[in-house]
């Protein structure tokens, strides 16, 4: 938020200044006034690391700076357009027209403008998580609902004529945390790949106009304009991303390293949303042309100088990799115990610190928003959903090992003590397991759950082994297409005994292992 906000106003301050006070001494061929060169500072300061990104995903950077990075360029387009916006009226007002409200309204309306899509964006996140909580009937339906409400946010939110990009990213992080789980695991995937397929395409089509408005647009060639601003948004970005380490390293307990401050500035390319900005710039500013071509030849530095040498800096600079692990179950409980502890600290010592503060979201949350907005949800104290979801993954991926190779699975129990009474499961029998899971409704304890997985572990391993014994193959228990092509016949009633028959003996045949791995937080009695 630092870099994006902060850093994009510093930038946009500093590069209009600079540009201006070499415009009073006649360095360029064109005049412009101080509001229009603000507006061309405001679009020219969109951080947009789109070939950073790509190398970074491809050699695996390290979370910390990975994550810095990316937040940045995501905020950063929303805070551009802001103060796109303001300027541009502020210029349709005129500078000798302008008084003192003016400009408080101004500095008003940059909030309005970034709350406004903000809070456009959480509402019609809210919308998409109640709808997908109640699509099942007709399943093909969810995957329409995640891709068309959150773009009716972002045309809400030029309708009102607040941050449209701050108001689709926003709805994307609050529908991660409840649409995914009311998917099932084939809608899911879909989602994911259709979403990456989009975001190459827009891509490809953004830099496609890029390049085709090269060589057709009207331009207008200042070799001193280009150059001063090249050197400007080199110049103060290093100069910005150094100061804003200084003071953000002081409250950090993981500072940002002299390399790490290399490669944020390094990384500020500047790409689709500065073009799409300058296209977008008003007929009636007469150095349109001039602000485009410099616009388009800035991109071009970036990219090509600076994202095709970003990984061989990044290299002979040995900038730190990810690790090529998951977290372990061990190290995601003790978190959790330590975000615990750390919050009953604060409340014995009666202070209000980060960790009151998530406590008390993370009980609301597990209380009121997610047994609203996620099907089968139950109320709880404390919310295990992420521990839950990860020992799931330990169970599937062991039980098919053990499976596989005909050994005993290796399970890291948090502890031997038999909290939980062990419940003889017959292969293939849902009817015990779901039974099983309601008697365990009441259990508030990570470790008891994690008793409870580890029998279901057992009894999915015997399962699986007979399933090979008897010949029929892996493809017996996993899950089977759950988007059928005929959709609408699937809201059809049974109009006979024998179709409710077949209907409810397909639903009991359904088995635990299918169930966790579409959705483990379906399961009756688990958070």
């Amino acid at each position: 938020m630092v870099f994006a906000f902060i850093g994009t106003i510093y930038n946009t301050i500093a590069i209009s200044v600079t540009l201006y006070i070499c415009g009073l001494y006649g360095f360029f061929a064109i005049e412009f006034s101080l509001f229009e060169i603000l507006l061309f500072a405001a679009l020219i300061s969109a951080v947009d690391p789109v070939a950073v990104i790509a190398v970074f995903e491809e050699i695996h950077v390290n979370e910390f700076l990975f994550i810095n990075v990316f937040g940045e360029a995501l905020f950063n387009d929303g805070a551009a357009v802001v103060l796109y916006l303001m300027f541009k009226k502020f210029n349709d007002i005129g500078e000798e027209n302008m008084i003192a409200i003016d400009y408080v309204a101004g500095g008003v309306s940059f909030f309005v403008i970034a709350f406004g899509g903000v809070f456009i964006g959480i509402v019609f996140a809210f919308i998409v998580s109640f709808i997908t909580k109640y699509s099942d009937p007709v399943k093909i339906l969810a995957p329409v609902f995640i891709f068309t409400i959150p773009y009716l946010a972002y045309l809400t939110a030029e309708m009102f004529h607040v941050s449209s990009i701050l108001a689709i990213v926003s709805c994307g992080i609050v529908m991660k945390e409840y649409v995914k789980g009311n998917l099932s695991y084939e809608a899911n995937t879909s989602v994911k790949y259709f979403t990456k397929m989009l975001a190459q395409c827009s891509e490809t089509v953004i830099f496609m106009f890029l390049g085709l408005s090269t060589v057709s647009s009207n331009h207008k060639w200042d070799t001193n304009f280009i150059s001063i601003t090249v050197a400007s948004c080199l110049i103060f970005r290093t100069i910005g991303v150094i100061f804003e380490c200084a003071v953000l390293n002081r409250f950090r307990t993981k500072t940002f390293t002299a390399v790490d401050q290399f490669v944020l500035s390094y990384g500020g390319l500047r790409g689709a949303i500065a073009f799409g900005l300058a296209v977008s710039m008003p007929a009636t500013i007469a150095t349109k042309p001039m602000f485009l071509t410099t616009t388009i030849a800035v991109i071009f530095f970036t990219v090509f100088i600076q994202g095709v040498t970003i990984r061989p800096l990044l290299s002979w600079l040995k900038v730190e990799r990810a690790e090529e692990r998951e977290i372990s179950l061990v190290e995601n409980v003790y978190n959790r115990y330590c975000d615990y502890t750390m919050a009953g600290i604060e409340d014995i010592i009666g202070m209000s610190g980060r960790h009151t503060l998530r406590d008390n979201y993370e009980r609301f949350n597990a209380k009121i928003l997610k047994p609203i907005l996620m099907k089968s949800y139950q109320k709880h104290y404390f919310d295990a959903t992420q521990i839950v979801r990860a020992y799931t993954k330990v169970i599937v991926q062991d039980a098919m090992n053990a499976a596989k190779g005909g050994g005993t699975p290796k399970i890291h129990r948090i502890s031997p003590a038999e909290t939980i009474e062990r419940k003889p499961f017959q292969n293939g029998d849902s009817k015990i397991a779901d039974k099983f899971y309601a008697e365990q409704q009441h259990l508030q304890n990570p470790e008891a759950l994690y008793q409870m997985f580890s029998h279901l572990l057992d009894t999915k391993v015997e399962e699986i082994r007979n399933v090979i014994q008897e010949g029929k193959g892996l493809k017996k228990i996993l899950p089977k297409n759950d988007i059928e092509d005929d959709y609408m016949g699937i809201m059809q009633p049974s109009t006979t005994n024998n179709d409710t028959n077949n209907n409810t003996s397909r639903v009991n045949k359904t088995s635990i292992f299918r169930r966790s791995i579409s959705n483990p937080n379906v399961s009756k009695g688990l958070p």
